[in-house]
């Protein structure tokens, strides 16, 4: 069943693409609300909308928290993520790939899904940490 595209939904989405990084439910409905009163479960059911429909990358921080942002590449892709801002880029993921289907079909599995995504300090971090 395809979800209402409702106006809440639509400004979640924008806030979203205007947001740099990763972000959590939280952090986007407290850029939200003051200016429209959407509540935070709505915030949290249009952010899995969105990425259950591939429109926003989600991801789980090594805390356990769910992040999103908004999806740059359709299809199956990878992260490299500051764990100090947030910075995110895309990597391609070609030997992940083929060792996922090789454990896999090693094991008797079919249909095998992952979920990789590198976490680290990008370089603007490191370079603030050793200047400081």
């Amino acid at each position: 069943m395809a979800q209402r595209n409702t106006w809440q939904r639509e400004r979640v989405r924008e806030a979203l693409s205007e947001s740099e990084g990763f972000v959590s439910a939280q952090d986007l409905h407290a850029v939200i609300r003051d200016d429209t009163g959407i509540g935070l479960a709505t915030v949290y059911r249009a952010l899995a909308g969105l990425a259950k429909s591939g429109e926003a990358d989600s991801l789980q921080s090594p805390d356990g928290e769910n992040l999103y942002r908004a999806c740059e590449n359709e299809g199956h892709h990878h992260h490299l993520i500051c764990r100090r801002c947030g910075f995110a880029v895309e990597i391609e993921g070609n030997a992940v790939e083929t060792w996922a289907r090789d454990v896999a079909a090693q094991n008797g599995f079919q249909e095998a899904e992952h979920v990789v995504d590198i976490f680290g300090v990008c370089a603007d971090c490191a370079a603030k940490a050793a200047a400081g």
